[in-house]
Formats: structure tokens, sequence, C-alpha cells
């Protein structure tokens, strides 16, 4: 349970808006049903994220896709406001991420992995890695003008897939559990078809033009592996000293 003794809240944290939709929305969708209040959060705006636009100008479409797509889950919807491309692992990141924690005030977190084909995704890892570990520790100050309280614990902590599964070299990387998305995979595919300026920019920039059909792909080779339409795989952070029980599935089972 919370802190407050109410449903378990759960921060879904990654890099740019639609990084979690790709990864983990449909687990999100289960958790949602059973009651769970659930917090969703990017660390940029994906300002980087046009070759027309100017930063501002896509930062602002980004964050509207960002909030439609919550508001299908029913969850709500935060920004971290990092550059995009454009932050790192330094004390004053791990004091906003912490704060960012600390108002979500959850009891499971889930977000991007320690190994990724982008920087950006790495550097959201260990600062949320680190976060999680500070946010109980009540002499860690945020440094914001209304700073939360410290919670009272170390959440459960989650990563999600790199993209295809694949480590730098493209081996693939491992990973705990598979979860049943089948039951949500198509409010996952509409929360992920919210992101339309996405699919513009991976068609200039990566020479992608299959946005969707892409992640029904992943969804589905996952849920190979459990013998189901559709998963989305993770793998819990065991280091000292952050919980070892496997809460998340608990909570799904």
């Amino acid at each position: 349970m919370s802190e407050s003794g109410s449903s378990p809240r759960i921060l879904a944290i990654h890099a740019h808006p639609d990084d979690l939709e790709f990864q983990c929305a449909g687990t999100l969708a289960l958790l949602k049903q059973k009651g769970c209040a659930i917090v969703m959060a990017t660390m940029t705006s994906g300002d980087c994220g046009s070759a027309e636009l100017a930063p501002d100008e896509i930062a602002a479409i980004r964050r509207k896709e960002a909030q439609a797509s919550a508001d299908l889950l029913g969850a709500e919807y935060i920004c971290g406001e990092f550059p995009d491309l454009a932050f790192d692992v330094d004390t004053a990141s791990r004091r906003r991420v912490t704060e960012i924690i600390r108002r979500a005030r959850p009891e499971i977190v889930i977000t991007a992995p320690p190994v990724d084909y982008m920087t950006d995704h790495e550097v959201t890892s260990r600062l949320v890695r680190d976060a999680c570990f500070c946010a109980p520790i009540p002499n860690f100050t945020t440094h914001q003008w209304d700073p939360s309280a410290p919670i009272n614990h170390i959440p459960h902590l989650y990563y999600v897939d790199p993209i295809e599964g694949v480590d730098w070299y493209g081996e693939p990387v491992p990973y705990d559990f598979v979860v049943d998305t089948s039951a949500t995979f198509d409010l996952k595919l509409k929360m992920l078809a919210c992101h339309d300026s996405q699919r513009s920019w991976l068609r200039a920039q990566h020479g992608m033009d299959e946005y969707l059909e892409s992640c029904r792909r992943w969804s589905e080779k996952r849920g190979s592996e459990i013998n189901t339409p559709h998963g989305e795989a993770f793998r819990q952070h065991k280091g000292h000293p952050y919980p070892h029980d496997n809460r998340l599935l608990d909570l799904l089972s």
C-alpha cells in the first residue's frame, strides 16, 4: 500500500514523450485497472524532436501530446523540463528528480534501462536510480521553493526494455519477467498514437514510417516469449538497499 494506506501509487518516468507508451503503457493500464494511481513523467519535453519547428514550438506540442496520452489512461502527467539531449548525471539534476519522486510518493517506480541506444535514456535511468535512494533521506534537500517531504521508503524500482531489447552491441539484454498486456494493447496503441509529432520526426531523422507497427511487432515478440499475443518485459533493481520482493508482479497477479 502507499504511505497513506490507499491504493499503491506508481511513478513511470522515462526520457521523452512516447517512451513510456512504447515500453510499458500496457502494464500501466493493467495497474490502473487494479486501482493504482499512476503518474507518468518525462524528463524532457522533447524540444529537439523536430526538423522544422523551433524548440519551444515542438516542446509545447509534445507536452500536449503527452498530456492527451495520460488522459486516456486517467493518469497524471508531469514534465521534468530538462533540456532534450543536454542533461547529465550531476547533483542539481539528482535533486530535481528526487523532488519528482517525493511529489509522486510512489510505492513502485518504473524507468528507463541502464543501457540503451541514446544518452538521455541512460542518464534518466541513472538519475532515477539515485533519486529513489535519496528520496527518503531528510538531509538531502531538493532546493525547491516549496519542497515535498521525504518519503518513508526506497521504492521498488523496475527497468523497461531498451529499444529492441539490445545493448550497444546488438546483444540481448536480460529481463526478469514479461507481463501479459494482451488485454490492454489496444489502449497502449491509442496512447502511442497521441504522439503524432514524434512519428513525423522519426520519419525524418531515422527513416522510420511505421511508428505504431514497430510497437506492435515488439509487443508481439515479448508476448511470444510467454505464449500470449502481447507482452512487456521488466528487470527489477535488486542492489543494496532496494526492495527485493517483486511488488509489481504481486499487484498484477
